[in-house]
């Protein structure tokens, strides 16, 4: 079996300017932030990024990186608005899909399982349908019902964080919730897993949940401490004095230039990490 472990920087040199990316988590929880800065570091741009967001799309939105976005929300949970986002939106700096949650899992669904849309009733009698034109509705051929058909979300690359990997890519989550990363990756033509360690794969753990089979992963990083800030239960809970300083920060330029020299513009995970570590001893 191949052994698909990398390093981030060894992930984003596979990734292109312009593709479609996936960033799974779910707003501030085991989102793949190590991989998220390392793409800071490079100079991809023009992305059009799907995710239920977090501080994964602020980053990205303040380093000017994202293109278009189609996402379900954008929220840092216990800071209910992502300051990065915000400003973004109202400035029209990106273009923007909004879909109803449920029509984002849709559309990843019809992408993994290679089909152009799917019907669903979520997004029916709501605004989704003023503020994105583009959707049409379809009538069920057993019946009149008329349903909204939710266009595919094919991805070029998926990128998600989990507990724990095998050196092959099978991977398992610990916590609460899968937040959708296996359809992620069945999405995706190339799907990147962080971890927040590899073991051998007799050491996954209980079959229901290890969700992401190897088959769909091209990638394996081993990122302890990776989706810091946010939460990766049980291994470690949100850092939320760390994500009120960064939202904080986001809110005035001159102390954001002073977060991101501390935090953001350095050589990598490593030196974020070592960061971190400055500042919880502090």
């Amino acid at each position: 079996m191949a052994d698909k472990r990398m390093t981030e920087e060894q992930v984003v040199a596979e990734l292109r300017s312009g593709m479609t990316i996936g960033i799974g988590g779910w707003g501030s929880r085991r989102k793949p932030m190590s991989l998220v800065r390392a793409i800071l570091r490079s100079d991809l741009r023009d992305l059009t990024v799907v995710s239920y967001g977090g501080p994964d799309v602020g980053l990205l939105c303040a380093a000017g990186k994202i293109r278009r976005l189609v996402y379900g929300f954008v929220s840092l949970d216990s800071i209910p608005l992502e300051p990065h986002f915000q400003a973004a939106r109202k400035a029209g700096a990106i273009e923007v899909t909004e879909y109803d949650e449920g029509m984002v899992q849709w559309g990843l669904y019809a992408a993994a399982s290679r089909l152009p849309f799917l019907p669903t009733r979520a997004g029916l009698a709501s605004d989704v349908l003023r503020v994105n034109p583009e959707l049409k509705t379809v009538t069920s051929p057993y019946g009149s019902e008329e349903l909204l058909a939710v266009p595919a979300i094919p991805l070029d690359a998926a990128l998600v964080h989990l507990n724990r990997a095998d050196a092959r890519g099978n991977a398992s989550f610990l916590g609460p919730d899968l937040y959708f990363d296996d359809l992620f990756c069945a999405a995706a033509t190339k799907a990147y897993v962080s971890c927040e360690r590899v073991v051998p794969t007799g050491e996954l753990g209980d079959l229901t949940r290890l969700r992401i089979p190897r088959w769909s992963v091209a990638g394996v990083v081993e990122a302890p401490g990776g989706a810091h800030f946010t939460s990766c239960v049980p291994d470690y809970d949100r850092d939320e004095a760390f994500q009120k300083e960064y939202a904080t920060a986001a809110k005035d330029p001159q102390a954001w230039a002073a977060f991101a020299a501390t935090y953001l513009e350095l050589p990598d995970e490593a030196a974020y990490q070592a960061a971190v570590a400055r500042r919880a001893a502090a």
